[in-house]
């Protein structure tokens, strides 16, 4: 009965996280991450948004990761490192609206194994009008784009579980 419970409350968790609006990027899409693939073309059909993540797929030992800065970026080299994935299967968040510049460290940088991406704010409410001309925004467009809908499905999630350990 617990194990069903916990069961239970792990799915209701796993569907808040996928509620959050966050998309996860794979770079390369089928491709993976591998040489002689164009990523400025990959990237130019991608809008990342603040708190989305940037996936990368690859055999793990045989390619890496880095973030670095534009520097770095543009002469495949480790200038302004801030970090290094080696899993193969690597999930970086991206937290800001900013530019970011990621590389291969293998020395296959310069066989095209690196992606610049821009990172916008999350759209306020007022750029969510719908067409007709009125100012209101509808509630569920207001609630997405101010986190409130992720908010609700965690303190749904947080009354679950209360009432699980309170059952239990």
């Amino acid at each position: 009965m617990a194990c069903t419970l916990l069961l239970a409350a792990a799915v209701v968790a796993g569907c808040a996280v996928g509620l959050s609006g966050a998309t996860d990027h794979i770079v390369g899409a089928n491709h993976g991450w591998n040489p002689n693939i164009n990523y400025s073309l990959w990237s130019g059909n991608q809008t990342f948004y603040v708190n989305d993540l940037i996936s990368f797929r690859y055999q793990k030992g045989t390619h890496n990761v880095f973030e670095v800065n534009e520097t770095g970026y543009d002469n495949c080299t480790m200038d302004g490192v801030a970090g290094n994935w080696t899993s193969g299967k690597d999930f970086i968040p991206l937290p800001d609206a900013r530019r970011y510049f990621f590389i291969c460290g293998n020395g296959l940088c310069q066989a095209g194994m690196k992606v610049a991406i821009t990172v916008h704010p999350l759209p306020h409410t007022a750029d969510l009008h719908d067409n007709s001309g009125s100012d209101q925004v509808p509630p569920a467009a207001a609630a997405a784009a101010s986190g409130g809908l992720t908010v609700a499905v965690w303190q749904t999630v947080m009354a679950l579980a209360a009432t699980i350990v309170a059952v239990a």
